[in-house]
Formats: structure tokens, C-alpha cells, sequence
């Protein structure tokens, strides 16, 4: 038998664990899937400056805060146990699959946030997958560049920040951008722009990325000329965006489940009972707060769907 909740959510990361506290505090049974440990992204994150009311946390703090408060308030989470299929059952109910095993609850929230987007390039799989030099986390991964030569791949704020912050350790970063100006925020732009470590290239994509045991280099391409040379470096960080975690919920979804699921102004999705937050939504901007608010949104919507659809069934 399948054991049943009032709120299951899938992910631990801010979204999921602020909608684990609402609906906790609220006395609903609640259930947090996370297949690997709570935090998500934020978990590699190491200064936190715009989290309102908190001047200053790295993200591993933050996160721990936030589950302790969500399971102080009686929610549940399960961890190494990843949300695989969902169905939707004829009395309104919906069943998370995670392997063998199957959940059923009145109402779900989806947070299973999102992964890195790859280049898709040759040595990109190869070099990420033995550790030699390609990396998706700047905060993980810049102490191991100390005095080396970087290349930084993505023109948006992630790319912005974690350059400035692979500048710490490594000696040189060249930043690759396949446009002729950036898409993140200006203050980010600006330091970029300031900081003598860090030159950009322009209108460039990365086509190669060559070594033999490592990196030792990448090959550009100019996208308005087609021109191409070889760049000598010694790490290639890619930061060009992020796919939504939801090829799970194709049977329900369709095609949308490839990218970023629609949602009313309440976070409920097109299916009845079924809540998308987070990296998974469309139109969300990404952040650590308004993930939060996604998250408290999502619970309290998800409060007033179980009570009216409780109250159809008596009638």
C-alpha cells in the first residue's frame, strides 16, 4: 500500500523547503523527495547578500536553516529518492513514483529545480566526467585554478559573478560570449568590466575543447566571421543557463515537459492539485527570495485546493 499525505513535494531546495513550512506549519502531512541532499544549487553558493532580512550567509547555511525550521514544524524528507513518474488518480489524488517505491497524496508541489545546460561539444563530456578541467561551479571548482589560466563560457549574471569570483584564484580569465554585449546585470557588467584579470571575447563561441589527460585549450570560433584559433588555458567553466529537471512528468505534460511548465498567478499548473515552483516554472525569475515566495504561494494554494475539493466530495 502506497502511504498517503496531504502535500508532497519534489525537491529540497529553497522553493521546496519553504513550501515544506507552510504546509507543515499548517498541520498537513507533508512529504519532501529529494534525490540527492536538500540545498540543490544554492548548496555550492558561498556568499548569500540579497536574502531580505539577512545581511550576509553562504548557501549551505541558509539551506540548513530552512530544513530544520520545515522539519521542527513536522514535515518529512526523504532524500536519495527521486521523483520518477507522477499519475493522476480518478478521485482527484496524485501518485509520486520514486523507484520501487509510491507515494499518494491530495495535492503535489513540484521543485525539482533544474540542471547545468552543456556546450555539447567535443572534450566537454570527456574532461567534466574524469575531472580534468571542465566545471559547471565556479564556487567548487576556482581554489583548484590558483595561478592558472581560465576560460568562462556564458554572458548572463551566473557567468558574471563566477568570473569575478574564479578572478580570486586563477591568474587570467578569458570570458567567452556568443553576443556583443551581456545579458546580466549591470553592476556585474561594470566589475567585469573593471577587473584586470578577466578579458572578453566577443561574438565567440567555444567549438573544441582540447588536451590529452586536461585541458590545455579550447578552440573558438567568431560567429560573425567564422574565424577560429586556439585559446591556451587550463580550465573551461561553462555557465550558458539551465534545463528544467521534468522529463518526468511527460505523461502528463507532453512536449512541455521539456522545458519550463505554465502556471497561474497561485503556482497551479494546468492539472488540478499539481503546483510547479522554482526553475521548473515559467516566468520565474531564479531567486533564492522569490523562489521562497513561490514556495509559501504554492503551499497556501495547494491548503485551499485540498479544503475545497474535500468539501466537493461531502457534497
Amino acid at each position: 500500500m502506497a502511504e498517503r499525505y496531504d502535500c508532497i513535494i519534489t525537491g529540497a531546495g529553497p522553493a521546496g523547503l519553504a513550501a515544506a513550512l507552510y504546509a507543515s506549519r499548517d498541520r498537513f502531512k507533508t512529504l519532501v523527495l529529494e534525490k540527492l541532499l536538500p540545498g540543490g544549487q544554492i548548496s555550492t553558493t558561498d556568499k548569500i547578500e540579497n536574502y531580505p532580512g539577512i545581511e550576509r550567509i553562504d548557501g549551505p547555511g541558509l539551506i540548513e536553516q530552512m530544513q530544520k525550521q520545515a522539519v521542527n514544524f513536522g514535515a518529512e524528507i526523504k532524500t536519495g529518492c527521486e521523483a520518477t513518474k507522477l499519475k493522476k488518480l480518478e478521485n482527484g489524488n496524485i501518485t509520486v513514483y520514486c523507484d520501487e517505491e509510491q507515494y499518494v497524496a491530495r495535492a503535489v508541489i513540484l521543485a525539482p529545480g533544474s540542471d547545468y545546460r552543456k556546450l555539447g561539444v567535443p572534450g566537454e563530456e570527456e574532461f567534466r566526467s574524469a575531472g580534468a578541467g571542465v566545471s559547471y561551479c565556479g564556487t567548487c571548482d576556482a581554489p583548484f585554478f590558483r595561478e592558472k589560466e581560465v576560460v568562462v563560457v556564458g554572458g548572463g549574471d551566473a557567468a558574471l559573478t563566477e568570473a569575478l569570483f574564479i578572478a580570486r584564484f586563477a591568474t587570467r580569465i578569458t570570458l567567452v560570449h556568443r553576443r556583443d554585449e551581456f545579458r546580466g546585470e549591470k553592476i556585474h557588467q561594470t566589475a567585469v568590466e573593471e577587473n584586470p584579470k578577466i578579458t572578453v571575447a566577443w561574438d565567440t563561441v567555444v567549438d573544441r575543447i582540447n588536451g590529452k589527460e586536461k585541458v590545455e585549450s579550447v578552440t573558438l570560433r567568431n560567429v560573425k566571421t567564422d574565424e577560429t584559433r586556439e585559446l591556451k588555458c587550463d580550465g573551461v567553466f561553462i555557465f550558458i543557463g539551465h534545463q528544467p529537471n521534468t522529463a518526468f512528468l511527460c505523461n502528463l505534460f507532453g512536449e512541455e515537459c521539456t522545458g519550463e511548465i505554465e502556471t497561474g498567478y497561485d503556482m497551479q499548473t494546468s492539472i488540478p492539485g499539481l503546483f510547479a515552483i522554482g526553475d521548473v516554472r515559467k516566468n520565474s525569475y531564479r531567486q533564492i527570495a522569490t523562489a521562497v515566495g513561490e514556495g509559501a504561494t504554492a503551499a497556501i494554494a495547494a491548503e485551499h485546493y485540498i479544503a475545497e475539493h474535500a468539501r466537493g466530495r461531502k457534497n
